[in-house]
């Protein structure tokens, strides 16, 4: 068996549930708009409990950690026993952070905040990511490009409500943000419910179906080397915007925090609009060569940021954020091909890598702007997409004809 026929998706054998689909990308906007407010309030935390850059990265860190050491064993323990209902419950540890963060007074409770957010995301992305390719109907670049539009959406929703709300109405008002997390658990509980009575059966429907793999376990583990190190260039670098671009703003062209806060949405709005590209056309064109134009293809961009004045930071900005997160929904289902059957484990694999890279990068990115400057950050992380070289070694998992013979 060739390796470009081994792993050849089958035909849909179930209709695509886009009612769950955009239940659950509804879901993850909420979960990431909840998650993207703790770094877009760090100009505030920072100013009322005068912390270093450091202090700013450990707290992204706590939240990130665990965020990611818990995804691949959740994932993994779900593919043998799945959890209808574990996506709800995952949201009630969302709503305890975001209360006690609406409360703490002091570094510590910040970080312990911060480790009770990241903790419900751990459970929320690999069970909804497992949800999302149930209900794909065999579309799984689009419905793995649904599911992540909303968390982009929700991040860069993030920024721009706490502009309007926490700027005005003080850290206390992180507590209104509890009503979100509610209104996300009662959609999440219907979702189990379909979960149960649909989707357990969807997936033993189709469990045969995917266990062809023509590629040996040397081939399959240097190629999941390869995705995390492109997950690694991409989160290590957009760590270095979300965490920080507010404060290089500031910085480099005295811009308002508000003014900051409203370029930081620009930039995450453009994320949203490339993560819902990267699926379909990794359906359409090939996952690698997806993957390859968005890792690489951020470079020159990447490269010219530093040196540009604020319009163009904010243009550069754009074409970063659009062309750098059209990978990602590619990456994870390149990777579920590779290792057919271990849905939930190679989700969780993927979501938690990237939520560690991107608590690492912060807490790196935090110290060396610390130790020289905001600028020299930037200057540093502009040659992180250059790893996307290695996306030629990728394996060639489907063919143009087999790909219009799926669709």
């Amino acid at each position: 068996m060739s390796e470009t026929s081994a792993l050849a998706p089958p035909r849909a054998v179930e209709e695509t549930a886009f009612a769950i689909l955009f239940a659950v990308s509804f879901c993850h906007l909420l979960n990431d708009m909840m998650q993207a407010l703790l770094p877009a309030i760090y100009p505030t935390l920072k100013a009322t409990y005068h912390l270093s850059f450091t202090q700013i990265g450990l707290v992204t860190l706590a939240f990130q950690l665990t965020a990611s050491l818990l995804q691949p064993a959740v994932g993994f323990y779900a593919d043998k026993r799945p959890m209808p209902f574990s996506l709800p419950v995952g949201m009630v540890f969302t709503l305890a952070g975001l209360l006690l963060l609406s409360v703490a007074h002091s570094y510590m409770l910040i970080l312990v905040s911060a480790a009770m957010i990241g903790l419900g995301s751990s459970v929320f992305h690999p069970e909804s990511s497992r949800v999302a390719r149930m209900a794909s109907g065999g579309r799984h670049g689009l419905a793995q490009s649904l599911f992540q539009m909303g968390g982009s959406i929700g991040s860069a929703l993030g920024p721009l409500t706490a502009a309007v709300i926490v700027l005005a109405y003080g850290q206390a008002s992180v507590a209104w943000y509890s009503l979100v997390a509610l209104l996300a658990i009662f959609v999440l509980w219907n979702v189990g419910v379909w979960y149960k009575t649909h989707g357990l059966k969807r997936i033993k429907s189709g469990h045969h179906l995917q266990k062809v793999n023509g590629f040996s376990q040397r081939k399959v583990a240097v190629s999941i080397a390869i995705l995390l190190l492109l997950v690694f260039s991409k989160f290590f670098y957009l760590a270095g915007i979300t965490s920080y671009y507010t404060f290089y703003l500031i910085h480099q062209f005295h811009t308002s925090v508000k003014s900051a806060q409203l370029h930081l949405f620009v930039f995450l709005a453009a994320v949203a609009v490339g993560t819902f590209a990267g699926g379909p056309l990794g359906d359409r064109f090939g996952r690698k060569y997806v993957i390859w134009f968005s890792i690489l293809g951020a470079l020159p961009f990447t490269l010219a940021l530093p040196y540009a004045n604020l319009l163009w930071t904010s243009v550069l900005s754009i074409a970063i954020g659009l062309i750098l997160s059209s990978a990602f929904s590619a990456i994870v289902v390149f990777g579920q091909e590779l290792v057919p059957g271990k849905v939930g484990m190679i989700s969780g694999l993927f979501f938690g890598f990237s939520f560690g890279m991107g608590g690492i990068g912060a807490a790196a990115l935090g110290w060396l702007a610390d130790m020289t400057s905001i600028t020299f950050v930037y200057h540093v992380c502009a040659f992180l997409p250059a790893l996307g070289l290695f996306a030629a070694f990728l394996p060639n998992i489907e063919t143009p004809r087999q790909r219009l013979a799926r669709a």
